[in-house]
């Protein structure tokens, strides 16, 4: 395939190519990065964009936030590392963010999902978790209001900071 900036995710032995994000997905990534970061501790886990992550033989996925306990020595994140992951919807991939990532992550058993919706100008965050064998919404939080995590770390943010 030679060098590309598709991002190109192994789902099932099959590969997935989606063009590289918009300006603007990269910068609300890079926003809600930041804020995490800045919330965890400093020896817990670590914050990631757009980094391989392994949930199975056959499944390479590439969200757009990772929050792992791991080392930064390769380029895969294994599933079991992971304590948190985020996809930003956009439209080309509102289907596969809100019901095939979201399954493929309750089976790879990633406790905590966040799912970043884009609603025109404003941004809202559902944050789900894992019970069983898939995702229940833990909290919402639209601009102007404050989603507040005590677990898996403490954290605050408003949405309207992402943007």
């Amino acid at each position: 395939m030679g060098d590309t900036h598709d991002r190109i995710e192994l789902l099932d032995g099959s590969l997935i190519v989606s063009p590289a994000p918009s300006k603007r997905h990269q910068l609300v990534s890079r926003r809600l990065a930041n804020s995490i970061d800045a919330a965890v501790e400093p020896t817990g886990p670590t914050v990631f964009e757009a980094v391989n992550l392994r949930l199975g033989p056959d499944r390479i996925a590439i969200p757009d936030v990772v929050v792992a306990d791991t080392d930064d020595e390769g380029t895969v994140i294994e599933a079991g590392e992971v304590t948190l992951v985020c996809e930003i919807v956009s439209p080309g991939n509102a289907a596969a963010d809100r019901v095939l990532k979201m399954q493929l992550y309750a089976i790879a058993r990633i406790p905590w999902y966040l799912l970043v919706e884009q609603d025109g100008e404003t941004h809202s965050l559902r944050l789900h978790r894992l019970d069983g064998d898939h995702y229940v919404e833990d909290r919402v939080a639209k601009a102007g209001e404050t989603l507040t995590l005590t677990e898996p770390f403490r954290w605050q943010v408003d949405p309207a900071t992402l943007r």
